[in-house]
């Protein structure tokens, strides 16, 4: 079976071939502002390769439902389904190899943010014996991968970067081919961008973008004048699956309208879109039942106590005591409240932010007057009152917090989980602690933790052949799990 498809032709009329296979192994970035042709590119691939290869397209502008009609792809609507049965899909579409549009355009930009997410995370975590080769497209990579905080909460930002990185990074071990797209290069998080091998840059004219794909394509400053220069629907095009030296190509046309694994190809399966359409979606909620739900986040403040609140808003300024409070009994408080939060069913599952404005709202309610710690000793404080690090001696949490001076704040709850551990000499991770001061379910999620506090030095692991696994934390004791 020929692997080779043709997406353009290039100046003289000779035409331009893409190898699938190497495509596999070498992942692709295209980039091209607004109406210089990008969504066309897309389209023609996916149109040539479509009886090669398992496509699963994320689509946030609604851009590539047309492919059902023609190709038999299954159109998802994202808005349509809950978050763990857009999860039970991802598993699915990687058992039965369907070929899909993710169309999220009926969501809103942070609820797309999520759910795409949440989709490339449960693409990635797929059992080993489903990892068939699959190109996955992401339209508007920008949006999934961040260079630079945006108006977006952290812990969305914090989950799709993660999701789009493993794509790119680490994808093609499990048998995922990231092509990412995107208006600004300079917009997309270098990270992902870096990790394609294969380019094909269309017209652009900030001076920011156009030197970074210059870049990346080996051009020095004058050539790059090249990229400002290109016509709707021409691009440079540079990388193993393409061409060695960079080529300017005319994307040929499209029939829809306006859009490695080591083993190779495989045939796809016969299945009729019908078929497949009612293999993805029969007895989801059956599918959904099986993995545990997360917990469910703590109830919101009855309306008589927000009422109570709001009616006795100036009988609070008015009774506030004249003299300094107390601040010893003011700073044991503060402390107990943050101890009944971090004790609390679900409140790990929330942004740092959210569990700091709780924090604060029961400061106010109990008329706590006196210092309050900021965000950053908040988080720490909230860190280790989880992690229930004040049930040992002052020398020992001593001991341990110096440990955790580098560690980042969002890490730091999960780290100190492994070290009052190791301490305590217990011979079982107690994983599903480990979850909750993480605040995910995804025992994927657990599993890269380990490896990035490995990576930063702060433990070490060792798995034997049996699948035990050795945590230890340099300066204390060793723990094990099996």
């Amino acid at each position: 079976m020929t692997t080779q498809i043709t997406i353009g032709h290039d100046s003289s009329g000779k035409p331009v071939e893409f190898d699938v296979e190497e495509l596999l192994a070498t992942r692709l970035l295209v980039q091209g502002n607004s109406g210089s042709g990008k969504s066309h590119l897309l389209r023609r691939l996916l149109e040539e390769s479509a009886g090669l290869v398992q496509q699963v397209v994320i689509d946030p502008e609604g851009d590539f439902p047309s492919l059902a009609e023609e190709f038999g792809h299954v159109v998802i609507d994202g808005s349509a389904y809950s978050p763990g049965e857009i999860e039970a899909l991802a598993r699915r579409i990687r058992e039965h190899r369907a070929s899909v549009v993710l169309d999220l355009d009926g969501l809103e930009v942070e609820q797309q943010i999520r759910c795409s997410a949440q989709f490339l995370t449960a693409l990635f975590d797929a059992p080993r014996e489903h990892w068939y080769p699959a190109l996955v497209v992401v339209d508007e990579a920008q949006m999934f991968a961040p260079a630079v905080a945006g108006e977006i909460a952290e812990d969305t930002r914090r989950m799709t970067l993660s999701a789009m990185t493993n794509l790119m990074c680490r994808g093609r071990k499990r048998g995922l081919a990231g092509i990412v797209a995107t208006q600004r290069l300079a917009k997309l998080a270098k990270n992902v961008a870096a990790e394609a091998s294969n380019f094909l840059m269309g017209r652009t004219f900030l001076d920011i973008d156009m030197v970074r794909a210059a870049d990346l394509l080996g051009m020095d400053r004058r050539q790059a004048e090249r990229i400002r220069e290109l016509e709707r629907g021409h691009f440079l095009a540079l990388g193993p699956a393409i061409t060695r030296l960079p080529l300017s190509v005319k994307i040929g046309p499209v029939k829809t309208g306006n859009m490695v694994r080591s083993e190779g190809l495989m045939a796809l399966p016969d299945t009729a879109p019908e078929d497949m359409a009612d293999l993805l979606t029969r007895d989801l909620a059956a599918d959904v039942a099986k993995a545990p739900p997360p917990p469910a986040p703590p109830p919101a403040p009855r309306m008589d106590e927000i009422e109570t609140t709001i009616a006795h808003a100036e009988e609070r300024q008015i009774d506030a005591p004249a003299q300094p409070a107390d601040t010893s009994a003011v700073a044991q408080r503060i402390d107990e409240i943050i101890h009944e939060l971090a004790g609390e069913e679900g409140i790990a599952f929330q942004s740092a932010s959210a569990q700091f404005q709780t924090f604060l709202t029961r400061c106010r309610r109990e008329r706590l007057i006196g210092p309050m710690p900021d965000m950053y000793a908040f988080r720490r404080r909230f860190a280790v009152a989880g992690a229930g690090l004040t049930d040992l001696g002052d020398a020992m949490q001593s001991r341990i917090m110096d440990l955790a001076r580098s560690v980042d704040e969002d890490l730091l709850g999960p780290f100190l989980v492994i070290a009052k551990a190791a301490h305590a000499g217990e011979t079982q991770v107690d994983e599903a602690e480990l979850a909750r001061a993480y605040g995910t379910s995804s025992p994927g999620r657990i599993r890269r933790l380990l490896e990035h506090l490995e990576r930063q030095g702060l433990i070490v692991v060792r798995e034997d052949f049996g699948g035990g696994r050795t945590v230890m934390v340099p300066g204390l004791e060793g723990i094990s799990a099996e």
